[in-house]
């Protein structure tokens, strides 16, 4: 068998369109990352909270980031989805200044519901907008690019908070949330530079209550819930991991870090070469049934590492386990951004995508009760039936997807067809939005 060598140019986009997409991310996934190390300490230290009230606050503003997310995939379509990115990331630089001046837990909770509103939005966005600008042979590759570029991101962006955290100044904590918002405005400017590839799907002109309306696909509501239940892993890196190791297991504390630095680095170097996991027919709905079976594994995993008197064993065996759910996450996020894009309609991307994400903004809302109040109580036996939650998942990722086939032949019938009668012919044959 000949091994394929990985190359440095691998990991920069094919087109000029994917580049400046790359760079947008990254300056974005840098404010990001610079407000989430940040965060805790201001919402305490500057706006006043008690752990309570972030708890709520972020509670309530998670569900209003749910109820609004397809709302705003529907207006896309009436818009276009760059531009609705361009006035979503220009919506919440605005929302994070406000959220320097705010004081007390009513305030606090209606900034971050706007934010909410258009943080849920930005992902299904961001795929509909990277799909547009690159061509249907590199839209995977691509993708991954863009999602080491943003674990990159949100690397330097905590990199930078430290100093300001070490200050113990209520402005250099102001200061983190106002470079947010400046990473937000920067990269609302250079979308606005980003042009569609030629050939791109004109999109359906319904108005946003016509196109949530129009949604009744049951099969796309079923492939978008068995993405949610595998983006659990996302929880479970920064609540069940952690928690587990402190209460459950002989794990010593100084490794947490290093547990978390391995996902971040096996994420960085290994998500472009993984991507290709799904190339191929059928390659989608192999890489979601694999991330399943890692996450499989990996809890089972986490069974174990309560077992061993030794420290070090233990740590052995969690970080066996960071490693599973690292492989997991990748192959989740490859098969479920080809998945979620190959049965969306070509005139519907927005709305479409827009109801796929709904499964992780759920995620987000119900993981970490799930996994604190049910998975680690119940101690061992909790993390086996979890993993028995993600093999049946994976298990049911290829009848859903036969289910979806048909309908999705059918919608490319129907948009090849309007599509050859819009198209001139200069626009390249193939190309996809």
């Amino acid at each position: 068998m000949t091994v394929r060598r990985i190359s440095l140019r691998e990991y920069v986009p094919a087109t000029r369109a994917g580049r400046t997409f790359a760079v947008t991310s990254l300056i974005n996934a840098v404010g990001t990352g610079l407000y989430l190390a940040g965060s805790a300490v201001f919402f305490v230290r500057s706006v006043g909270l008690t752990t309570a009230e972030v708890g709520f606050g972020l509670a309530l503003s998670g569900i209003v980031g749910f109820l609004t997310t397809v709302p705003v995939g529907a207006l896309a379509e009436r818009i276009g989805a760059r531009h609705m990115l361009v006035v979503l990331q220009l919506w919440r630089a605005g929302w994070f200044v406000a959220l320097t001046f705010v004081h007390g837990v009513v305030g606090f909770t209606l900034v971050s519901s706007c934010l909410a509103a258009a943080e849920a939005a930005t992902q299904p966005m961001t795929q509909a907008v990277a799909s547009a600008a690159t061509e249907e042979g590199d839209r995977t590759h691509t993708m991954a690019i863009i999602r080491t570029v943003r674990n990159m991101g949100f690397s330097l962006g905590a990199l930078l908070a430290a100093p300001l955290l070490a200050s113990h100044s209520v402005w250099a904590y102001r200061g983190i949330v106002l470079g947010t918002a400046a990473a937000f405005v920067v990269s609302a400017l250079l979308l606005t530079r980003l042009r569609a590839v030629a050939g791109a799907a004109v999109q359906r002109r319904a108005g946003p209550l016509a196109a949530i309306k129009g949604f009744r696909d049951w099969r796309y509501l079923l492939l978008a819930g068995l993405n949610g239940v595998l983006n659990l892993h996302t929880t479970i890196l920064s609540v069940g991991i952690p928690l587990w190791a402190l209460h459950a297991t002989r794990v010593p504390t100084g490794l947490l870090p290093i547990v978390v630095l391995t996902n971040t680095v096996l994420s960085v170097v290994l998500q472009v070469p993984v991507s290709r996991t799904a190339e191929g027919p059928g390659g989608a709905a192999r890489s979601l049934r694999l991330g399943g079976a890692a996450l499989t594994a990996c809890c089972l995993a986490m069974a174990l590492a309560a077992g061993p008197a030794s420290a070090w064993l233990a740590g052995a065996v969690l970080l066996g386990a960071c490693v599973l759910l690292t492989f997991g996450e990748m192959w989740q996020a490859v098969g479920g951004w080809d998945l979620s894009y190959a049965f969306a309609p070509e005139d519907r991307k927005s709305t479409y995508l827009s109801v796929f994400s709904l499964g992780g903004t759920g995620q987000r809302i119900i993981g970490p009760a799930l996994v604190t109040s049910v998975v680690i109580a119940a101690g061992p036996a909790g993390w086996i039936g979890l993993a028995t939650v993600f093999a049946a998942a994976a298990l049911l990722v290829t009848p859903v997807t036969r289910l979806l086939r048909p309908v999705a032949a059918v919608a490319a019938d129907g948009a090849g067809a309007s599509g050859a009668a819009s198209r001139t012919p200069t626009e390249t044959e193939g190309a996809t939005p």
